[in-house]
């Protein structure tokens, strides 16, 4: 079965697909977006375009453990997620998944703000559903 992962925010989303094994989490896209309604509807659209049976949503906790406005956006985003789409949805612990990502991105040598700003939430969402498929299998 595929998971959709995603890496919520404000403006930019990022999105990431695992193989039917569950065991590989790829890139898909960035959604850039002005509101929830939009967001989620172009989610709704990935899921019937990929037939994802579960989402895998990362949770914004503070560096201390402890939750912010942040996750209760998130939380109400999943909510509303979950809804229209009638799929489960997991949320994990993303701290530090953009780090990672900028990290990996400095060591293949990926420059420019805005080319990395292009991309930086799609590898956030991969490394998101790459933990989730590591510590389920």
């Amino acid at each position: 079965m595929k998971v959709l992962g995603l890496d919520y925010g404000e403006k930019r989303t990022g999105v990431a697909i695992s193989d039917e094994l569950e065991l590989i989490a790829g890139p898909l896209k960035t959604i850039f977006h002005s509101n929830k309604s939009c967001l989620i509807d172009e989610i709704l659209q990935i899921i019937k375009e990929t037939n994802a049976k579960k989402i895998v949503l990362g949770k914004p906790l503070n560096m201390n453990g402890t939750e912010g406005a942040r996750v209760r956006e998130t939380l109400e985003f999943a909510n509303e997620l979950k809804e229209k789409s009638n799929l489960e949805i997991e949320l994990i612990d993303e701290r530090l998944t953009t780090v990672t990502a900028h990290n990996i991105l400095n060591e293949s040598g990926v420059g420019g703000s805005k080319k990395r700003k292009n991309i930086i939430d799609t590898l956030s969402a991969v490394i998101i559903l790459q933990q989730y498929l590591d510590k389920k299998n």
